[in-house]
């Protein structure tokens, strides 16, 4: 067993049970996790920056949706049959569900801090223009109404109502425009960078957790009890050795060469593609008062799905904001403060097939970035007049977003797809792990890291110390869910409770 012999080692070196790289919500989540199923864990958390949650979970790097499903158009594809599919829908609101719960556990434990400096309720609408989108959104509508995790949603043609719901988007319309909106009060605004640093604070209260910051991973070693991670100090220039008998790759666009560097041949075949992001962000309190929501409409034809524009109530620290976008771009990085040499140094033997697939049959994205990328300010304000027709320029300024790493893997027919979400890649005997991807990562991130520790760690998972212990941190799981209307409402109600939302 891994976390047996994890401290076996012949290495003259540090030993710890497992090293997660990365301070950001993946490996901070999975932490808390281990540390609450066994509190005799030991590990380090080992972050490249400064400090933690810096890069994908920093609140100004990504949309702070707590994605559920209420409000994303392309996750309820439309089949040429005319029926729309809700399961990813389905899928991604219970997995919400569950973070929810882990996160209503913590809010009840001595030195995490309140819930309400990360999680506020915010309305979450779906807004579309033109008959065509109007018939699909009413078939979505009424799809998702048949579930009961969706059964409290309400659709709208009204203007009166819309105008309601949408105060600042309503004024300088057109009034013959057809417009239709759906809205579920139950949404969320998540501040993915506050909770990740009130879990680090909590984590470091416990016995057996050290996190570094400033620390460069700069080798990865099988040895016979686990791994050598080789870690360099970006100030001093002094190199050491950890042996771990558990690695994750939680590193954000910096996993996937450091799953490269592994060498493990789960690893091999995979490849990324970085698109970067921006937003327009309005800080005007006369202006941030007239919207409470996060409205989300229909991306461009040929654009990927974390390029659906929405316009955004965000809360950071407390203040209000807007937020619209986001608008795409590209950089070879595979970081917001990564190296323009990510990108090439990625390539390998085994994914340059893949690669050139996806280059291939992706040239609608190809033409999708260098209009992004061409755009000035006033083109960007345009687009946003398409939600708030009345927008000034000198209300908005823009604010750069994080780097996101879409995965391109291996396909049998095409040779290479672009995927878009999240892939766990792990080795076969469970010692190292890697999350790959992006969209909706962080919403479901409780979800994933659960999956990682049942796959990694088949024999404690299904103990009955680990099983009892998962039972009380999460009364029901996505299947129970999705299945159990009366078990999802009210373990929701109750999350929702302990959150502070239900008001």
């Amino acid at each position: 067993m891994i976390l047996e012999n994890a401290l076996m080692t012949q290495h003259d070196s540090e030993a710890v049970d497992m090293v997660l790289v990365g301070a950001g919500i993946m490996s901070v989540t999975l932490a808390v996790l281990l540390k609450e199923l066994d509190p005799s864990i030991k590990l380090e958390i080992v972050e490249l920056q400064e400090s933690g949650a810096i890069e994908s979970s920093n609140p100004w790097n990504n949309a702070g949706t707590g994605h559920a499903g209420l409000c994303e158009l392309n996750y309820t594809p439309d089949s040429k049959d005319g029926t729309i599919d809700i399961k990813k829908a389905v899928h991604i609101n219970t997995q919400f569900e569950v973070s929810k719960q882990f996160w209503a556990y913590l809010a009840d434990r001595e030195g995490f801090g309140s819930p309400r400096d990360f999680i506020n309720a915010v309305p979450h609408l779906s807004f579309v223009r033109g008959s065509k989108n109007i018939d699909f959104l009413k078939r979505r509508f009424d799809a998702l109404k048949t579930h009961h995790a969706f059964s409290d949603m309400v659709y709208s043609e009204d203007r009166a109502t819309l105008a309601e719901w949408m105060p600042l988007m309503m004024p300088g319309r057109a009034a013959d425009e057809p417009i239709a909106a759906t809205r579920a009060m139950n949404g969320t605004d998540v501040n993915f960078g506050a909770v990740t640093n009130q879990m680090l604070s909590y984590l470091s209260r416990s016995a057996g957790v050290k996190v570094s910051y400033n620390q460069k991973v700069t080798g990865l070693a099988r040895t016979a009890t686990g791994w050598k991670v080789d870690i360099k100090n970006t100030r001093s220039g002094e190199s050491r050795e950890v042996a771990a008998g558990f690695v994750f790759l939680g590193a954000g666009g910096a996993a996937l060469p450091l799953l490269q560097m592994s060498g493990i041949e789960e690893g091999k075949g995979f490849g990324g593609f970085p698109v970067s992001g921006q937003w327009l962000r309005c800080d005007n309190p006369e202006i941030v008062a007239q919207h409470q929501a996060k409205v989300y409409s229909l991306a461009a034809v040929g654009a990927p799905p974390m390029s659906v524009p929405h316009l955004d109530t965000r809360v950071v620290d407390g203040k209000k904001s807007l937020l619209f976008g986001p608008y795409a771009g590209f950089t070879t990085k595979f970081l917001k403060r990564g190296s323009f040499m990510d990108l090439p140094l990625s390539i390998r033997p085994s994914n340059i097939g893949p690669m050139m697939a996806v280059a291939r049959d992706n040239m609608d994205l190809t033409r999708y970035l260098i209009k992004e990328v061409m755009q000035s300010m006033e083109d960007r304000l345009e687009t946003l007049r398409g939600f708030y027709p009345e927008a000034k320029a000198e209300d908005w300024r823009l604010e750069i977003a994080g780097q996101r790493v879409q995965i391109i893997k291996k396909d049998p027919k095409k040779g290479g797809i672009l995927q878009f979400g999240t892939e766990l890649v792990a080795a076969k005997d469970g010692s190292i792990a890697a999350l790959l991807g992006a969209s909706p990562g962080a919403s479901v991130t409780v979800s994933i890291m659960l999956e990682l520790i049942e796959r990694c760690f088949p024999e404690q998972y299904r103990s009955q110390a680990w099983s009892t212990k998962l039972g009380e941190i999460f009364p029901a799981r996505e299947n129970q869910l999705q299945s159990d209307a009366t078990a999802y409402r009210e373990i929701s109600a109750l999350s929702d409770k302990r959150l502070g939302l239900a008001d």
